[in-house]
């Protein structure tokens, strides 16, 4: 694939910046802003300066690392992944596009203070040259705008300078007139002035020496264009009433006309129209560079990133995002859906802030030539202020945002995610972090102290399988110097009486305690024998569990019956309300297992599942596997992660470990004789479609481990676990 030269220096790119800032940001902002805030709008221009000092540094570090086309929308999208990558990219094309459309189409005005001029057709005239200029190099663009910028900002100085003598301190009077709540309105409204000051990343590709040029153009440009701004609006309320410049569609001319005389005016139009067209013409260079690196990354079609052999330009990119900006001139109300472009521009803002953590917290390689200090306060301080600067745009701009964000999930839905197969560094440092939690939960969990385990007897099992369940809890309660309680339980209907006769001991129990007493001396483990008769087994279960204070109750999994599916599973009654551990087994024998098999189903291995393992591990002198279901759909980041959690788990265990993925279907190197795994939480399965571990088929005893509810992990966080992992 061709790729894109090399061939902006630093005064093109400090051109850039500047040049796609100063145009609507003084000749046509500054009117609406009075409107709202009166004479505070010049504190509003500084205040909204300071808040896009975070995303400047953010950008201009994520610049440094990564000098591709596409900016905001690469940093994000290998930030946050496809999904928010997709969603700025396409929102950052669309506002951009609707900014240099606006500018043009605000630049006419003042053209028409001197010529009789039709709006719409000069308007998509000038368009269609900076498209064609667009077409034809970077270079050349650059060279545009260095000499559009050097004559606007002699002609802006000169206005300045000369109108300076003629400010009245009077014009300054009642400067809070309209509160803090006019003053944060404005600063929402101009902080779309600023949106341009990181336009130069989205070129990044294009810039000559990036680790210094970028990082200076972008914060060199946001001084210089904070301190313009603030000085030019601050001359214009002084030298004119605000009610005459409020709402004016050309409100630098009024006030040059009225220090400079006509003279002042001509050259304000001179400068305003060169302004115009610098922020569009570093529109369209910066906007077609954003479907170029999407198409690039399999976000866009591939046409979208062809570049001319003869002009080394997007062709296909800068022609789309031209005939959109010539539809927007010629048929939509620019100034309005501007506003609502710019209220998602303030959104992205916010996410690079993000982006900048995710990176220095992931895995990924991340190595920027250039640092932003104050990490990470300066980013949280971002990434709220741009919240809260939302809150300021009103319904209608909001809405906007959001319609936006909804077109390009859908496009997402549709196009992207059946192509692309890839995350961002945010969602593995996410993984890492929760894998972590996780991680120490099991090194904070055991089985201390005396440890009586229940077996709760629901039915006539037969010698052996009433044995296994024996073998398996005086393991559990042996190392802890506990007790089994083993109880048999019979239900009689609701209408038989509790009678003497009833609850009389039958001969199938006297032999039921003869067998439990022989067991007892042979596994050196005190068992206590009892049979209870009741209405309710499942309370009956949960009271004998409260009563002797047991740690543990363990049963068989019986499969539900058609009653237990219409009214109610009892098992999950018990696992709710159970004041301990629920294990439940899917009993084919249990005869000192020497290889046992802890099954996860993706996401980390609960507490209880682990030390339950080790335990009967460590009980017979056998090995642990660690299972974990094999994903077709996961990055190679997913995977390593993945083995860093099973190696640091291997590690923390006192007994033999082997790690390996599995398929559903099976791909086992061995049959295990035992396999363990956490039970489905009650609290998600409702939310998930799918909320069994996917363990392989096998012939061997299968325990599923339901942890007392204080032991389980937050609801937030189950959710969280299934999500990244």
């Amino acid at each position: 694939m061709k790729e894109l030269e090399r061939d902006l220096g630093l005064p093109s790119v400090l051109a850039i910046s500047i040049g796609a800032m100063i145009g609507s940001g003084i000749f046509i902002l500054p009117a609406l802003a009075l409107k709202i805030a009166g004479p505070a709008v010049i504190l509003a221009y500084l205040l909204a300066g300071l808040l896009v000092v975070p995303a400047a540094l953010s950008k201009s570090e994520m610049a440094t690392a990564m000098p591709e086309a596409g900016g905001t929308y690469i940093y994000i999208e290998r930030g946050m992944g496809p999904l928010l990558g997709t969603i700025a990219g396409v929102g950052t094309w669309f506002s951009l596009s609707f900014k240099g459309a606006l500018a043009l189409v605000g630049g006419v005005p003042y053209l028409l203070l001197i010529f009789d001029l039709p709006l719409k057709p000069v308007a998509l005239g000038l368009a269609t040259v900076l498209i064609l200029v667009n077409l034809l190099g970077a270079k050349q663009t650059g060279r545009l705008q260095v000499g559009i910028v050097v004559v606007m900002l002699a002609a802006l100085g000169w206005f300045a300078a000369g109108s300076a003598p003629s400010v009245q301190s009077a014009n300054y009077a009642n400067f809070f007139a309209d509160g803090v709540g006019g003053l944060l309105a404005a600063t929402g409204l101009v902080f779309v002035s600023y949106a341009g000051v990181t336009k130069v990343a989205s070129v990044a590709e294009e810039v000559e020496n990036p680790d210094r040029n970028i990082p200076v153009g972008i914060l060199g440009s946001l001084t210089f264009t904070t301190l313009l701004y603030v000085a030019i609006v601050a001359v214009m309320v002084g030298i004119t009433d605000p009610g005459a410049i409020a709402g004016s569609l050309t409100p630098v001319a009024v006030a040059a006309e009225a220090t400079l005389g006509q003279a002042g005016v001509v050259v304000v139009i001179v400068a305003a129209v060169l302004a115009l067209i610098s922020t569009a013409n570093a529109g369209v260079l910066s906007s077609s560079r954003y479907p170029f690196a999407m198409s690039r990354d399999k976000l866009a079609p591939p046409s979208l990133s062809t570049v001319s052999d003869r002009f080394g330009t997007p062709v296909t990119s800068i022609t789309l995002t031209g005939a959109v900006m010539l539809v927007l001139i010629a048929f939509v109300p620019i100034l309005e859906i501007a506003k609502l472009a710019s209220a998602f521009q303030i959104m992205v803002f916010a996410l690079i802030n993000v982006a900048v953590v995710a990176f220095r917290q992931g895995s990924a390689e991340y190595e920027p030539a250039f640092t932003s200090p104050l990490y990470p306060w300066m980013q949280i301080f971002g990434a709220v202020t741009g919240v809260l600067l939302l809150t300021q745009m009103g319904v209608i701009a909001l809405a906007g945002a959001a319609l936006i964000t909804l077109a390009s999930i859908v496009w997402y839905a549709i196009y992207v995610r059946p192509r692309v197969r890839r995350e961002g560094v945010a969602r593995d440092a996410i993984r890492r972090r929760v894998g972590r939690d996780a991680i120490a939960d099991i090194e904070s969990d055991s089985l201390t102290g005396s440890h009586d385990v229940l077996v709760a007897l629901t039915k006539d099992l037969g010698a052996e399988r009433e044995r296994s369940l024996l073998s398996m809890a005086a393991d559990i309660a042996r190392p802890n110097d506990g007790r089994v309680i083993a109880v048999r339980f019979e239900e009689i209907p609701d209408q038989a009486p509790l009678t003497d006769e009833v609850t009389v001991q039958s001969s199938a129990d006297r032999s039921f305690e003869r067998r439990t007493s022989e067991f007892a001396a042979e596994s050196g483990v005190t068992i206590d024998a009892e049979e209870i008769v009741s209405h309710d087994t499942k309370h009956a279960i949960v009271n004998v569990a409260e009563e002797h204070d047991v740690e543990t109750i363990l049963a068989e999994h019986e499969p539900l019956r058609l009653r237990s599916r219409l009214f109610g599973d009892p098992v999950d009654w018990v696992v709710r309300h159970a004041p301990c551990d629920v294990l439940l087994v899917d009993n084919l024998g249990y005869d000192s297992p020497g290889h046992v098999v802890l099954s996860g189903d993706g996401t980390p291995y609960g507490p209880r599942s682990v030390t339950l393992a080790e335990t009967l591990v460590t009980a017979n002198d056998g090995t642990l596997s660690l299972w974990y279901p094999a994903g077709r759909d996961r990055t190679d980041r997913h995977e390593e992660t993945i083995a860093d959690l099973e190696a640091e788990l291997s590690g923390m265990l006192s007994v033999p470990v082997r790690s390996r993925a599995v398929r559903p279907d099976g791909g086992r190197d061995s049959s295990p004789d035992l396999v363990i795994h956490d039970g489905a939480d009650h609290r998600i399965r409702h939310v998930l479609l799918d909320d069994s571990p996917p363990t392989p088929p096998t012939s061997a005893t299968t325990v599923t481990v339901y942890p007392q509810a204080t032991r389980r992990p937050p609801l937030g966080r189950r959710l969280l676990e299934r999500f990244v992992f």
